[in-house]
């Protein structure tokens, strides 16, 4: 599982390191590891031209004594430096030694714009806010060059703790962390400003009761998958209930149904307008007309997707003492209080402007605050929340523990219906005993997963995923 870490953690995690360490150990650690991920991303050292864009305080240090290995293996090394009198004096001496120069930001953009590297030490893991105007040209310069752009730590101008960029930033071809991933590096819209993230070990000794974001590895998935033992039948698998669908959107309902049947469980219950339409795409689904209370036990409830105006029935759903997931017109249909007043768990699938109605906020404010969004919604109706988008985020029932971040996201899942597919897959992991945060986090992997084997570069379809979730199932069981 990779793990994320919040600053106060990290920094405490590094008092203690140099602490027994000698001066200045830590900072080698970090820029030898710097030095080679530059090197690499060069191919060539000698002769290619690096500018270092050097801020003040210790990424800048690291910076600097990464520029002073580059230059020692013959790269043409310029430090460019923002604020000259608090730039760390012993790499800038480091770098001057080894045949590096430095200057300051007059004409620097230039400067750039020959470059074949250039280093993004300005702002480190303790920066706030977008880019100051002296450092925002020259990331505008490093964009527009044809250099590769490498960023110490992470991208200077995103919020390392909430992956919100609020103003002017860098963005990088290749990040370099050190000592663990930060929020920002996992989360868009930061995540799209760190390009590819290369983790360099240093030796921090970080808390497990400190995780601040959490991204599930294929072992990890692996792990919570169920498999059926030789004497289950299909009612000890679970049975997930859907009611789903409308006259007016038939298709949410058999788009439903599909990731039902390919979540686990060993029964899909369907109740709705939409049942000639599901019977006739998947005979084998258990059909009914009677209602959620009336259609036979259930393990889980998937209530919301194409359902229309028909809050009656998601009213009957929440009633139940079975987990339920609430998605699309079932977020908008359901009692607050009734979602809060829940013994079962509740697992609520918004996308970002659903989740915005509910939070009674701008869809941009939950697009540029995902990390504060998905925690807001968990505690304000005490549901596990995935919130879906450029980074699905699952946060537990009250927000308070760590958030997940799906890595298999893909935008060709950008299309009509397939958060209803990943509703049925979730569902059907909810049926099969999964708690809500696990049956969420799995889903979305297989749903991220499957769209990718599905697309294969080319847009595709809902009901693609959905039949590419088997093959994710087997990569992830590999």
């Amino acid at each position: 599982m990779r793990t994320a870490y919040s600053v106060e953690t990290v920094r405490a995690a590094e008092r203690e390191l140099m602490a027994r360490l000698p001066d200045g150990a830590l900072m080698q650690r970090a820029a030898a590891g710097l030095a080679v991920a530059c090197a690499d991303l060069l191919g060539r050292v000698y002769g290619s031209r690096v500018v270092l864009l050097v801020g003040s305080g210790d990424n800048g240090g690291d910076t600097l004594y990464a520029g002073a290995r580059l230059a020692k293996r013959g790269a043409g090394v310029a430090a460019v430096l923002l604020n000259p009198e608090r730039a760390h004096a012993g790499g800038l001496a480091a770098l001057r030694r080894a045949g590096g120069r430095a200057r300051g930001v007059e004409g620097a953009e230039e400067l750039i714009e020959r470059a074949d590297l250039v280093v993004d030490g300005i702002v480190g893991i303790g920066g706030k806010g977008g880019l100051r105007p002296q450092a925002a040209p020259l990331a505008a310069a490093a964009q527009r060059s044809r250099a590769a752009v490498v960023a110490v730590d992470l991208p200077s101008g995103v919020d390392v703790d909430t992956g919100e960029v609020r103003g002017a930033a860098v963005r990088a071809d290749l990040t370099v962390t050190f000592g663990t991933h930060k929020p920002g590096l996992l989360i868009d819209p930061a995540r799209d400003y760190a390009g590819v993230v290369r983790l360099v070990d240093i030796g921090l000794a970080l808390p497990n009761d400190a995780v601040e974001l959490e991204a599930l590895q294929h072992a990890d998935v692996e792990l919570l998958l169920p498999s059926p033992a030789a004497e289950t039948d299909k009612y000890r698998r679970g049975v997930v209930g859907i009611a789903a669908g409308s006259a007016r959107y038939p298709g949410a309902a058999v788009l439903a149904v599909a990731g039902a049947l390919r979540g686990g469980a060993g029964a899909v219950r369907y109740v709705g307008p939409a049942g000639d339409a599901v019977i006739a795409r998947f005979p084998e689904t258990l059909v009914s007309d009677r209602g959620p209370k009336k259609a036979g036990r259930v393990q889980s409830w998937v209530v919301g997707p194409g359902a229309g105006d028909d809050a009656a029935t998601v009213a009957e759903v929440l009633a139940t003492d079975v987990p339920v997931l609430l998605d699309a017109d079932g977020l908008r249909l359901a009692d607050a209080e009734a979602v809060r007043g829940r013994t079962a768990p509740t697992l609520m699938t918004p996308h970002a402007g659903e989740a915005a109605a509910l939070l009674g906020v701008s869809r941009e404010e939950v697009e540029g605050a995902r990390l504060a969004s998905v925690r807001e919604l968990a505690g304000r109706y005490a549901a596990t929340v995935l919130l879906k988008g450029s980074t699905t985020l699952v946060a537990d029932a009250g927000g308070t523990g760590p958030v997940r971040v799906n890595p298999t996201g893909t935008s060709w899942l950008a299309t009509a219906g397939s958060g209803d597919v990943l509703s049925g897959l979730a569902g059907s992991l909810l049926a099969t005993g999964l708690p809500a945060l696990d049956a969420a986090s799995a889903a979305a992997y297989l749903h991220g997963l499957s769209a990718r084997f599905a697309a294969d570069g080319a847009p595709v379809g809902a009901h693609d995923v959905a039949e590419g979730i088997p093959d994710a199932w087997r990569d992830v069981r590999s």
